[in-house]
C-alpha cells in the first residue's frame, strides 16, 4: 500500500463526470478514479472548508462513529476489477479493528472529515495511474495537464467508476 492524498476533484470534459485525483506521497503518481456528484460536493465541500447548516450523509456518519466511541483508522482503494474502483475504511472500536467495504467515493468523502489516511494498493497505483517524469510543484500545471488528458481518454481507460 502506498499513502495518497487528494490532489483535487475535477471534471471530465466529455461526461462532465466529477473525477478525484488522487496523488502518491512519496512520488509523481496521480490515480483518477471517476465518481458521483455528491460525493464529489461532499469532498470539495470539506476541501474548501465550508459547511451546511444540517450534517451531510458522511457528516453525520463521522458524528456516530464519535457518539459510539469508534475512529476510523484509514480508508484505502484496495482493488480494480471489472472496471470498478473497490476500497474499504478501517474502523477502531476499543481494541478491536474492522474494516467495511466502501465505494471509494465514500471512503474519501468520509477520510477528508475524520483526517484519516488515505492508500492505494500497488497493484491499482501499478494497473491505474498516471505518472509524470519530473517533480510536481505547480499546481496549475498538473491541472491544465490532466484537463489535456482529460480531454482524450474515457473512464473506461482507467476502470470506469467507483460504483
Amino acid at each position: 500500500m502506498q499513502e495518497m492524498v487528494i490532489y483535487g476533484v475535477s471534471f471530465d470534459m466529455v461526461g462532465k463526470q466529477p473525477i478525484v485525483l488522487l496523488k502518491t506521497v512519496d512520488g509523481n503518481k496521480f490515480l483518477p478514479i471517476w465518481i458521483g456528484h455528491p460525493e464529489a460536493a461532499a469532498i470539495l465541500m470539506k476541501l474548501q472548508g465550508q459547511s451546511t447548516p444540517r450534517p451531510m450523509t458522511h457528516d453525520l456518519v463521522v458524528e456516530i462513529l464519535d457518539e459510539i466511541g469508534a475512529s476510523c483508522v484509514q480508508v484505502a482503494v484496495t482493488e480494480l476489477r471489472d472496471n470498478t474502483f473497490f476500497a474499504t475504511i478501517t474502523l477502531k472500536i476499543g481494541d478491536k479493528e474492522i474494516e467495511i467495504d466502501s465505494r471509494p467515493s465514500d471512503a474519501l468523502a468520509l477520510a477528508v472529515r475524520s483526517e484519516s489516511p488515505i492508500f492505494a494498493a500497488e497493484d491499482v497505483i501499478a494497473e491505474s495511474a498516471i505518472e509524470f517524469e519530473h517533480e510536481v510543484e505547480d499546481t496549475e500545471e498538473v491541472v491544465d495537464r490532466f484537463k489535456d488528458f482529460l480531454d482524450q481518454v474515457s473512464p473506461e481507460d482507467f476502470g470506469g467508476t467507483d460504483s
